[in-house]
C-alpha cells in the first residue's frame, strides 16, 4: 500500500477531522470528493506534513511518517492557488525546490527540462507567471512538484483556476501521469472530475469520509442521501415495504405504490431512481411489471443532455430526455403524462438507513 492513514483526528477551531482512515494503492488515482468546508484540504495538509494530527497515524510505503518534516516525506502537493513566485521565470519556479536540496546544477537543469517536456511547457521557460494562462500556470505548478520525483502527488482543486475550455486537456494530462505510474490523490468538489479521473473515490462530509470505493460502487450504490445527491440523483422516496406472496412493492409517504424487483427489503427505507431511468410518455410503457405513474408536467428546463422534465404524480419525478425526444414529442407544461420505469431501476440507499461514519 502506498499511503495509509489510521484514525486521523485534528481539531481546527470549530471544525474537526474525525477518524479518517483511508488506503491508496500504488499507481491509484484516488479522488476525495466533497463540498467546500468538508475537510478535504485539511486532510491533504495532514498527509504532507503542513499540520500534524491530534490523534492517528500516517504511513507511506509502510513507514510511519506522522511526525516527519514536510521535506522528508517524499510527497508533492500542488496548492489550489498554485503559489508560483511572480518575479521568477517559469524555469526558476520549477527549479526552486531543487535549489533547496543543494542539487548539482547539471542535474537541476536536466530535471527541469524533463519536467517541462512532460508538461509540454518548454516554450514557456523564460516567461513569468503573469504572462501565462490559467492552464499554463497549472502545468508549471505540476512541473515544479514533479521535478522532485514525489512518491505520491497531492492535488488541491487542480481545475479551480482553469477555464472550462482547458479542463479537458488538464484531465488528459493527469490521466497520462497516472498511467505512467504516478500515484495521485486529487481533491475536488466536482462530481464530473471524480467520474472522469478516479480509479477510487472517497466522499467527505463534515470532516469524515462517509463512503469510498470505485466510482461505480459509490455512485450506483450510495450509502445515504448526501452521496446520492452528489451523483446527481433527484428522485428520492421514503417508503414502506410490503410483501405479498413472493413479490415486493413499496408505498411512498404520498401513498404512491411501486412494484419492486425480487430481493429482501427492510420494513422501511429510502429509495432512489436515476432520472435517466424514467420514461415520460402520453400512453405509458408496456409490460406487466413496469411502473406506470400518472401525473402532470410541472416544469421543463434545459439540461446538459437535453431537457429535464418534472412530473407531479403525487410524488415528484425528474426525468432526462434528449433534444431529439423533445422535438418528436413536444411536451409542454401542464399536460398530463405517464412516467414509467422498471422495478430494477429503483435502488435502496444503503440498507435503508442514513448511515454515518467511515465505510470500508
Amino acid at each position: 500500500m502506498m499511503l495509509r492513514t489510521e484514525q486521523l483526528c485534528k481539531r481546527f477551531d470549530s471544525f474537526c477531522l474525525r477518524e479518517i482512515s483511508l488506503e491508496v494503492a500504488r499507481g491509484e488515482y484516488y479522488v476525495l470528493l466533497g463540498r467546500s468546508g468538508a475537510g478535504k484540504t485539511q486532510l491533504l495538509e495532514l498527509i504532507c506534513g503542513l499540520t500534524h494530527p491530534d490523534k492517528g497515524s500516517i504511513f507511506l510505503e509502510g513507514e510511519d511518517i506522522t511526525r516527519k518534516r514536510v521535506q522528508d516525506r517524499g510527497i508533492g502537493l500542488v496548492f489550489q492557488d498554485l503559489a508560483l513566485f511572480p518575479h521568477y521565470t517559469v524555469k526558476d519556479n520549477i527549479m526552486y525546490p531543487l535549489k533547496l536540496r543543494d542539487m548539482p546544477l547539471r542535474e537541476r537543469i536536466d530535471r527541469v527540462q524533463r519536467a517541462a517536456e512532460e508538461m509540454n511547457i518548454t516554450d514557456l521557460l523564460l516567461r513569468k507567471p503573469g504572462n501565462l494562462s490559467g492552464g499554463e500556470k497549472q502545468r508549471v505548478a505540476l512541473a515544479r512538484t514533479l521535478v522532485t520525483d514525489p512518491k505520491i502527488l497531492l492535488l488541491d482543486e487542480p481545475m479551480a483556476s482553469v477555464d472550462a475550455s482547458l479542463k479537458d486537456s488538464i484531465r488528459r494530462m493527469l490521466r497520462r501521469l497516472n498511467r505512467n505510474g504516478q500515484t495521485i490523490v486529487h481533491v475536488t468538489h466536482d462530481f464530473g472530475e471524480a467520474v472522469s479521473l478516479a480509479s477510487r473515490v472517497g466522499v467527505m462530509h463534515n470532516g469524515r469520509i462517509i463512503q469510498d470505493g470505485t466510482p461505480a460502487e459509490v455512485f450506483n450504490h450510495p450509502v445515504n442521501r448526501f452521496v446520492a445527491r452528489y451523483a446527481g440523483i433527484k428522485n428520492f422516496f421514503r417508503v414502506t415495504f410490503v410483501k405479498s406472496y413472493n413479490s415486493w412493492s413499496c408505498i411512498t409517504d404520498n401513498r404512491t405504490r411501486f412494484r419492486l424487483a425480487k430481493g429482501d427489503y427492510p420494513s422501511s427505507g429510502l429509495m432512489i431512481l436515476a432520472a435517466g431511468e424514467v420514461l415520460v410518455t402520453r400512453q405509458g410503457a408496456a409490460g406487466v411489471q413496469i411502473n406506470n405513474i400518472h401525473g402532470v408536467i410541472e416544469d421543463i428546463v434545459p439540461s446538459p443532455s437535453g431537457y429535464e422534465i418534472t412530473v407531479n404524480g403525487g410524488d415528484r419525478f425528474y426525468a432526462d430526455i434528449t433534444h431529439r425526444e423533445m422535438e418528436a414529442r413536444k411536451f409542454v407544461t401542464g399536460e398530463p403524462v405517464i412516467v414509467s420505469f422498471r422495478p430494477e431501476s429503483l435502488r435502496l440507499v444503503g440498507n435503508g438507513e442514513e448511515k454515518k461514519g467511515i465505510l470500508r
